[in-house]
Formats: C-alpha cells, structure tokens, sequence
C-alpha cells in the first residue's frame, strides 16, 4: 500500500486489512502498538533511517533535546517514539503549535516532516543543531519547471546548523534501504529463518 490514499478510500479500513507481518512500511495498529511497548520488530523505515544518520553523526544522543515537527503515523509518531527509546527528552510540534520558532531553538535535534515546502526558517534552527529535513515539497522553479524543497529553509539553516540533510539527496537514501531492511526483517520472520543482523 502506498499513502497517501484516493481521498475516497478510508486509510483505516485498508491499514487494518494488512497482515502486520508483511507491514514493511510498519503502518498497522499492531505495528505501532508494539513500536508504543519497545517491542516492535519491523518500524517505519524513514524514522529508522533518522535514527541511524543520527547515531552515525552524534553517536549517543541520550539527553538531548529533540523536536519533531509533524505528527504523521507514517513518520512523525514514530520518529518520536524512537528518539524516547534512545532517551532523547522529546517534543512533538505541528502547525498549530504555539511559538514554534522559540520551541525550535531549543532543540539539540530538530527534525521537520510537516509538508510545508521551506517553513523552517534558518532563526528557528539553534546554533550548532542537527537538523533532519524529511519533507519532500514541489514547488515552481519558473519557466514552467519545478523543483524539490524540503520543509526547512535550506540555505538559512545551513548556517547555523552543525549538520542537516539536504533535499533531495538527504533522507531518502535512506528510507529506501530501510524498506529493503525491513523487507528482509519480515522473510525471515515468516520463514522461520534467525533475524538478520542488519
């Protein structure tokens, strides 16, 4: 299944229909619930991928505090509950979060996936700060052309931040080979093969 849905298809009736054990994408109520109880076996694969560009950048980031900006089951819950599992102290935002330009310059780590093409702005971003751009944003280039952007305004953020992932070219990479990760976490679950070690 590939989100978004037609608008007249009930994402609920479909994600409850599929079998948690061949969910790569790890959307079904089962695989969020055992993600919520630190039990789950396959997770959403761009939430994953966050996670291992930040253990590679930061190495341990217990303490630190995380912001996420979006609230999606496909990302933004998941994300957040990876980054309390790896004891970051975390907060999650949205648009209609009240002053989240003050909240964001707090953050250690402050990850957007909200769908808003550049509403990060680079004052939000703390000195110093990781900064994980996970949107994906067309917008017109002129002359009939357009362009990938991400939800943080790259170039401002750049600035200030110690790392950030560009769009395109950051995050995506990723997502795809925690697909392929997954997928090969879910074979050998059904097969009755060990885990891989991945």
């Amino acid at each position: 299944m590939q989100l978004p849905l037609p608008k007249q298809v009930r994402e609920e009736s479909v994600l409850d229909m599929l079998d948690p054990a061949k969910d790569v994408d790890a959307l079904t109520p089962t695989n969020a619930g055992l993600l919520l109880s630190g039990r789950a076996k396959l997770v959403s694969c761009t939430p994953v991928g966050v996670m291992i560009l930040l253990k590679e950048t930061l190495g341990e980031i217990a303490g630190m505090d995380a912001l996420v900006i979006g609230r999606s089951l496909l990302f933004g819950k998941p994300a957040a509950q990876l980054l309390l599992a790896a004891n970051a102290t975390v907060t999650m935002a949205h648009s209609k979060t009240r002053d989240l330009p003050a909240l964001a310059q707090r953050a250690d780590i402050l990850v957007a996936a909200i769908g808003r093409p550049q509403f990060v702005k680079g004052y939000w971003v703390k000195p110093g700060a990781t900064v994980i751009d996970v949107g994906i944003n067309r917008v017109d280039a002129g002359g009939g052309k357009t362009k990938l952007v991400g939800d943080v305004d790259y170039d401002e953020a750049l600035k200030v931040a110690g790392h950030i992932t560009p769009v395109p070219g950051g995050v995506g990479a990723m997502t795809i080979v925690c697909l392929m990760r997954n997928t090969l976490i879910a074979a050998a679950s059904q097969t009755g093969l060990p885990a891989p070690k991945v």
